[in-house]
């Protein structure tokens, strides 16, 4: 089955983790792509992830813009990574390893045309037998209609509008 977590609210990625420890408690094998999200940065959820032996990847040359200082964003490097972890999870789709995937962000590498509706419907393919997790901030029609779950997270209120920064444990 396919899920959907979309909005502009904070916690796509949290639920969807949510649903990952969820599936590992029973028994279930997870595996967690995240795009657009610095390899390098600190994250708790990759700490705790390792701790308790779940797979996570995050991608050589793949930074969202917004964390990018004007003229620092190279789409056609992002492009070429984001092609290559396409193929990485179409081969782990094949494998079937996993019975929980999920592709945090992708729908951003799509908005920003970093990967077709064609490749990640490809993708959706291939994951018959899986439960597939999309998140980002918006998902065209045609992947809605694909989708066996679609839940939109709406931001009322974030402490980023009073220009609060990040902060460790809670945004990452």
């Amino acid at each position: 089955m396919v899920h959907v977590y979309i909005g502009d609210g904070k916690g796509k990625t949290t639920a969807s983790l949510g649903l990952a420890l969820r599936a590992l408690g029973w028994g279930k094998r997870v595996y967690i792509a995240q795009f657009l999200k610095d390899p390098n940065s600190p994250c708790g959820e990759i700490k705790a992830l390792k701790k308790i032996k779940i797979r996570i990847d995050r991608f050589k040359n793949q930074i969202h813009p917004i964390f990018l200082k004007k003229g620092e964003f190279d789409h056609a490097e992002t492009k070429k990574s984001v092609e290559q972890s396409l193929k990485k999870i179409a081969e782990i789709l094949r494998g079937r390893k996993y019975d929980v995937i999920i592709l945090d962000e992708i729908l951003n590498v799509l908005a920003l045309r970093l990967c077709s509706q064609k490749d990640l419907k490809r993708i959706i393919n291939k994951a018959k037998a899986t439960e597939l997790i999309l998140t980002g901030r918006s998902a065209p029609g045609v992947l809605l209609k694909l989708a066996d779950y679609v839940s939109c997270i709406k931001k009322v209120k974030h402490p980023f509008d009073k220009k609060v920064s990040a902060r460790k444990g809670i945004e990452y």
